[in-house]
């Protein structure tokens, strides 16, 4: 007698699905971006990420309060300065709006893990992610502001550090730095597969960090290339990254699997601002179930290989998968 193979047994009610479900979303897998910006009890919306604020510091500490509430268990912050100059001064200040920040969350929500972006696009009034000379990012004179930065961000408080400059050795600069002002304890997730995306945009208009010539396909990685990813993956092994990102998330599942595949330390994937606004756009027009699709794509990055997903649907799925 011929069998028919009925795999939907499996499928046939939530609970069996839910039972042997292979790649299971947690609230412990996220980290929840927040930008933090001068002023005080500003919550300024963010046109085109619906649902996402510039925080003053007091606003910041209460939203860090509720995600942590929620069963979020890490933040990162990226600063929003009122003023920038050509080297980006603001980044690596002791009273920097970063710092000050970290200081705050960390007196006032004591479980929450602070993850400072290490970069220099926010706070240059040229938009680039490092020293411009002739219209170029010169590299190395870029790496001792990189790690500046970097080691305030730990004199703050600052649990993990993730630089996502793609300067060319910056893992091996910040980890000396660190090292050499006695952090050896602080990690570095780095941002070690950075591609020249468009998927970038609503972000640039929440940290106000739009170039203001060219553009960063210069050091951002080019979208065709797969191979380059494991090389960019592997210096940053080789330089003392402690965790592996690459961003965006999901038009680079491709990437996320070939980097878990690579390497043994955890990978971190960042589902940015475009695709987080491309999902709210649809859902609010009722083109699409916002909820089911975003926790689907989450799902697919997982299940991709990340063990970390950067999301701002952060808070509103904590409630629904805890």
């Amino acid at each position: 007698m011929n069998l028919i193979r009925r795999p939907r047994r499996l499928r046939r009610t939530e609970s069996i699905r839910a039972l042997v479900r292979e790649t299971k979303l947690s609230p412990d897998d996220f980290v929840y971006p927040l930008f933090v910006c001068e002023g005080e009890g500003v919550r300024r919306a963010i046109g085109s990420m619906p649902g996402c604020f510039n925080l003053s510091i007091d606003e910041l500490v209460k939203e860090t309060e509720a995600a942590r509430r929620d069963g979020i268990r890490a933040v990162i912050l990226f600063g929003v300065p009122d003023e920038k100059d050509a080297a980006g001064s603001q980044a690596y200040a002791e009273d920097g709006i970063t710092q000050r920040a970290i200081r705050a969350v960390k007196r006032e929500v004591k479980e929450i893990v602070v993850i400072a972006d290490d970069c220099l696009c926010e706070y240059t009034d040229h938009g680039h992610c490092g020293v411009i000379k002739d219209c170029e990012v010169l590299n190395d004179p870029s790496l001792d502001l990189l790690a500046r930065t970097a080691v305030s961000q730990a004199e703050a408080g600052a649990d993990i550090i993730a630089p996502s400059n793609m300067m060319d050795g910056f893992v091996e600069a910040i980890r000396a730095a660190l090292d050499g002002a006695g952090f050896e304890q602080i990690p570095i997730m780095s941002y070690a597969v950075k591609y020249a995306s468009g998927f970038y945009g609503p972000f640039r208009e929440a940290a106000q960090s739009t170039p203001q010539f060219g553009d960063r396909r210069g050091y951002q990685m080019d979208p065709a290339n797969a191979r380059e990813a494991l090389r960019e993956a592997a210096l940053d092994v080789e330089q003392g990254a402690d965790m592996l990102m690459v961003k965006p998330a999901l038009p680079y599942l491709d990437i996320i699997r070939a980097v878990r595949e690579r390497f043994d330390l955890p990978v971190a994937a960042y589902q940015v601002s475009g695709e987080y606004a491309m999902i709210k756009a649809a859902g609010r027009l009722g083109w699409i179930d916002e909820e089911r699709v975003a926790l689907e794509s989450l799902t697919s990055i997982k299940r991709a290989g990340a063990d970390i997903i950067l999301t701002y649907f952060a808070r509103e799925l904590a409630a629904k998968l805890a």
